[in-house]
């Protein structure tokens, strides 16, 4: 006998014994829950009968996968591929709630009261437990918010077990959450940093993460006698596999295809060097305004969320508005590149760029576009230029992109000395920061919305995500050069050196107010990558006129917003030395639909002048199709 079917076998035993045992127990007991359920599943994909035998054969196989994700787990931390950072990061965790509880703690009347809260709410739960089991009908003590996802199943509210399960949740994050807001003395980023670290930990215990503490789990498991276990697990191993022993969620389900299915704006690389390749696209119109222009997209990711499917496809609406596209096609580096600075992406970056596009269209100038990160490249290039007064670009559009960091988003929880120091160490041994570490970087800060769904969904139910083309995007992460990303992190998040005028570049010291070009700002109302707030502040840092839109949603939908959906808005108001975001909307005008048109707009009123269409390849070689292979280059 195989040793699946052996340990299959000795679970069906006692699970049959289990049944049997409970059958006759209250209906509020988790395995009475169980046994009804396995007679009787309304809600379930199949009604057939629990099949115990199946049930642990699944169980076996499911552990065998689980035993598959941990030796793919383990593999690159044994050959020192991966550092394992969890004590460090753990470490970060015990050091803060330490000075939470240092508040609580230094009192003794204080924690006896912080304790008494939390065994008062217990108590009362318990005892209206209690009457709704002798049939009284009790208000719930607390209750989810209207939106919170995670409990929306009838079960939660109609079956006693549930109901208690996800109220002692919820008064347990409660008090946590009370825990932090109440304790005096905290220095602001380290209470943020608690807040933050509260609400990973909560997210993660939430009873709706586990099979017998989440209904609708529960019912497919009884449904599928535990095939989707099964199934579950084997995505586990492959996801962990695909990440090179790091979990990479897969958020997306099908085959998308770079160049086939996305990124299918027709055009030619024409140039590359270490970090970049170039793209020039093809024509769609007879004339074209004579100032070409040049997209600067984040290295983070790739850069055709800006070339998605042809309906949501920036690039080819510009294209398609007259206008000759550049677009910089970063590198995926690898531990060779390691060394690769910030200004060694200026200059191979944007600078580089700029050289090319001159030799392409005989034109000295370009409309800059730098959309999160790359935006704070463009900005920075654009300050070295002005330093070396040269004048190459005609106006610059920022794209949710930061210059002054007084007011950064989320992202800050991570920023400290002690943890960038620890960063640090990490990337000098790999040389790169791994895409899938900031990806979960990323995806912790909306745990709810990016992890625990598909968590769930995935690996508990053992379903394949739906094909998303903007979810296929966001897990096509990169790796980073850790001399960048270091600088990038330090000088930026840390120092704020940008706007203050104190950042070097090429021996060059950067000041913002020199740079006169007019600019096109936009934010996104929901940002929290690159706050409303943060970008308004910094429009006050630049020397000429300044164009500051707000769009509806947030990083990615209130950028990436064809006027063809009619989805979301745009606000404009000339002035931008409002102290907040609120006093700025209230003086300005909402415009609905898309801001695409009133930046398409706005370049031409700075400069109307046509030509005929540039084709690639009519000065320069052409080196492949578009999209390139730098875009193609997986984690």
């Amino acid at each position: 006998m195989s040793e699946p079917r052996r340990v299959a076998t000795h679970i069906a035993i006692g699970k049959k014994a289990r049944l049997t045992d409970n059958e006759a127990g209250p209906s509020a007991s988790p395995n009475g829950y169980v046994a009804r359920m396995s007679e009787q599943l309304p809600d379930a994909p199949t009604t057939k009968p629990f099949d115990a035998d199946a049930f642990a054969f699944n169980v076996a196989r499911a552990m065998e996968s689980g035993g598959k994700a941990l030796a793919a787990f383990l593999k690159p931390r044994e050959s020192g591929d991966i550092n394992n950072r969890a004590p460090g990061e753990m470490g970060e965790v015990i050091k803060t709630f330490a000075e939470v509880a240092e508040y609580w703690l230094a009192d003794a009347e204080r924690a006896g009261d912080m304790q008494m809260r939390l065994g008062k709410s217990y108590l009362e739960l318990w005892g209206q437990f209690s009457r709704r089991l002798a049939g009284a009908e009790e208000e719930p003590a607390i209750t989810p918010a209207p939106k919170d996802k995670r409990f929306q199943d009838p079960e939660w509210k109609s079956n006693h077990f549930f109901d208690f399960i996800l109220q002692l949740y919820l008064l347990t994050t409660k008090w946590a959450n009370e825990l932090v807001e109440d304790a005096e003395g905290l220095d602001p980023h380290t209470r943020k940093k608690a807040e933050f670290y509260v609400q990973v930990l909560t997210n993660a215990f939430a009873p709706s993460n586990f099979v017998l503490t989440n209904p609708e789990v529960l019912r497919e498991t009884i449904a599928s006698s535990g095939d989707n276990l099964f199934r579950g697990m084997r995505m586990l191993a492959e996801d962990i596999e695909a990440g090179g022993g790091t979990l990479k969620i897969r958020q997306s389900g099908g085959t998308f295809e770079i160049g086939k299915d996305l990124a299918r704006t027709p055009g030619k690389v024409i140039f590359q060097n270490e970090v970049m390749q170039l793209i020039q696209y093809e024509p769609a119109t007879e004339q074209v305004l004579r100032t070409p222009v040049l997209i600067v997209p984040p290295w983070i990711n790739k850069y055709y969320i800006l070339d998605l499917t042809p309906q949501k496809s920036m690039i080819k609406w510009l294209v398609e508005q007259g206008l000759t596209v550049f677009v910089i096609s970063w590198i995926n580096p690898d531990r060779s590149l390691g060394g690769k600075t910030f200004e060694d992406y200026m200059r191979e970056g944007p600078l580089a760029a700029m050289d090319v596009i001159e030799k392409a269209t005989g034109e000295m100038k370009v409309h800059a576009i730098g959309y999160c990160i790359g935006g704070t490249l463009l900005a920075s290039t654009l300050a070295w230029l002005a330093e070396k007064r040269r004048v190459r670009t005609a106006s610059a559009t920022f794209m949710a992109a930061q210059v002054d960091f007084t007011h950064a988003g989320d992202l800050m929880v991570y920023i400290d000395e002690s943890q960038l120091a620890a960063l640090d160490r990490d990337m000098q041994q790999t040389g790169v920061l791994h895409g899938t570490r900031m990806a979960m970087a990323f995806n912790m800060l909306r745990s709810n919305d990016l992890i625990w769904p598909y968590v769930i969904s995935n690996y508990l139910k053992g379903k394949e995500p739906s094909s998303f083309d903007l979810l296929f995007w966001n897990s096509d992460a990169t790796r980073m050069p850790a001399a960048n990303h270091s600088f990038y992190l330090r000088n930026c998040y840390l120092e704020n050196r940008l706007s203050a005028g104190t950042m070097v570049l090429d021996n060059t010291r950067l000041d913002l107010s020199k740079i006169k070009t007019p600019i096109y700002n936009l934010a996104t109302k929901d940002d929290h990558i690159a706050p409303a707030q943060s970008v308004l502040y910094g429009s006050q840092f630049f020397g000429g006129p300044v164009r500051f839109v707000l769009s509806g949603s947030g990083h990615i939908a209130g950028v990436v917003n064809p006027p063809a959906s009619g989805k979301y808005q745009y606000w404009t108001n000339d002035r931008i030395d409002t102290e907040t975001v609120d006093d700025w909307l209230k003086g300005a005008t909402e415009h609905s639909g898309s801001w695409w048109p009133d930046w398409r707009a706005w370049i031409e009123s700075l400069d109307a002048e046509t030509a005929p269409a540039r084709v690639p390849g009519e000065s320069l070689p052409v080196l492949e199709d578009a999209p390139g292979s730098y875009v193609r280059m997986r984690i």
